[in-house]
């Protein structure tokens, strides 16, 4: 375990980014805060923070329990951070899923058959 961390390596090594150049380039966007300031990848993360990230529509919170450089398994994860967003924030991104079923971009044709059975589940018929 590490005594203070990089960001980009955390958010890379606990799957919360693809890869660390795009972590990285989220944190000098102004899209990863602790404390409501914006953070530059280079900063150094202590156990006990908490680290929102903007993926709009909602900020998710994360509390960090654990440093690590390396990647890891997914199952993994939990015992490095836990996520600490709101429920009225998650709803949001509920409500979001199921208007974009019901509000079907014009142009992008009939509904898959996979569409048409989502549909059908539903509505129950």
């Amino acid at each position: 375990m590490a005594e203070g961390i990089r960001i980009d390596k955390w958010l890379f090594a606990v799957r919360l980014y693809k890869t660390r150049s795009l972590a990285s380039e989220e944190c000098r966007k102004g899209k990863v805060t602790i404390g409501g300031m914006n953070v530059k990848p280079s900063r150094e993360l202590k156990v006990g923070e908490t680290i929102q990230i903007r993926r709009p529509p909602i900020t998710r919170s994360y509390k960090i329990l654990a440093l690590t450089e390396n990647r890891m398994a997914a199952k993994l994860v939990p015992e490095f951070m836990v996520e600490t967003t709101p429920a009225s924030e998650l709803e949001i991104l509920e409500v979001q899923k199921t208007d974009s079923f019901f509000n079907r971009e014009r142009g992008t044709g009939r509904p898959t058959k996979k569409d048409r059975r989502d549909m059908d589940d539903f509505f129950d018929v």
